[in-house]
Formats: structure tokens, C-alpha cells, sequence
């Protein structure tokens, strides 16, 4: 997609610091990076989200991800874990639309924090929740068996 940063650094028309290159994958640093090491995984085949994105893409960008986050508490960031993150949608804070997995080190005592909203708890229907979540799943085997049929 020619108006997609990612695509341009893909073709070799923008900038990164590469990480990792093959067929499928590119990963690189992230230029706002929220701590040091901080990493972009991508599909080279353009996807906006993930929706769009083919699930066994989707499975080897996530088995990089664990892949390099693993790698970081080896390498000179003595990380001591990560967080691994997919922003999927413009309500998700997805500023890129091209998919894209962040791999962020993290160290103990660091003071990188998520925003409010991820860690406060707010009462729900569980039941309720559980049934809307099983309802999804059934609604999108049966878009995949329409598409595959």
C-alpha cells in the first residue's frame, strides 16, 4: 500500500533500524520507543488489521514476538521481561494501520505504567460478558466456514 509507512520501509523506501528480515516478517526499532529496545513487528504483505490479517500470518508474527522477547533478557538490555502488544483499531490507539506486534523490554523497578483503565476493575456481568464473547466466536467460525465453503 503506497501511502503505508511500513509498506515503504518494506520496499526499501523509508528508513528503520532492521532487527530481523525474512520472507514474511520484518521487525525494527520503534522510532518513539517507550523503552529502550522497544521493537516493531510486521507482516511484510500489508495488513491493516486484524481482521485482514491471514491467522497463520498472525501466528508467526506472534511466535517472533515471543521469539525476540525472549532474546531480550539475553541481550546487553538485561531485560527482565516484556510486554508484547497489539494496538488492533483506531479505538485501540492504532496509529500505523498497518498490523504490527510491539515488543517492549521492561526492567524491574521501571516505571512504565498502563493506563488506568487496564488495571482498575469495573463490576460487570460475567455471564453476560462470557455469552456476548462466545457469541463472537460463533459468528466468526461461521463467516470462516461461508468464506471456505
Amino acid at each position: 500500500m503506497s501511502g503505508c509507512i511500513f509498506c515503504r520501509i518494506v520496499a526499501g523506501d523509508a528508513p528503520a533500524t532492521k532487527i530481523f528480515e525474512d520472507d514474511t516478517l520484518l521487525a525494527f526499532l520503534d522510532i518513539r520507543p517507550i523503552t529502550r529496545g522497544h521493537t516493531l513487528v510486521i507482516p511484510k504483505r500489508h495488513a491493516t488489521d486484524l481482521d485482514e490479517l491471514d491467522p497463520a500470518m498472525g501466528a508467526l508474527l506472534f511466535s517472533f514476538g515471543h521469539r525476540l522477547a525472549k532474546s531480550m533478557r539475553r541481550a546487553g538490555l538485561a531485560a527482565d521481561g516484556a510486554n508484547l502488544l497489539i494496538n488492533d483499531g483506531k479505538a485501540a490507539f492504532q496509529t500505523v494501520h498497518h498490523v504490527h506486534l510491539h515488543v517492549i523490554p521492561r526492567h524491574h523497578g521501571d516505571i512504565l505504567r498502563f493506563a488506568k483503565g487496564f488495571v482498575l476493575r469495573r463490576p460487570h456481568d460475567t455471564d453476560h460478558t462470557a455469552a456476548a464473547l462466545r457469541s463472537g466466536l460463533d459468528r466468526l467460525a461461521e463467516e470462516e466456514r461461508e468464506t471456505t465453503a
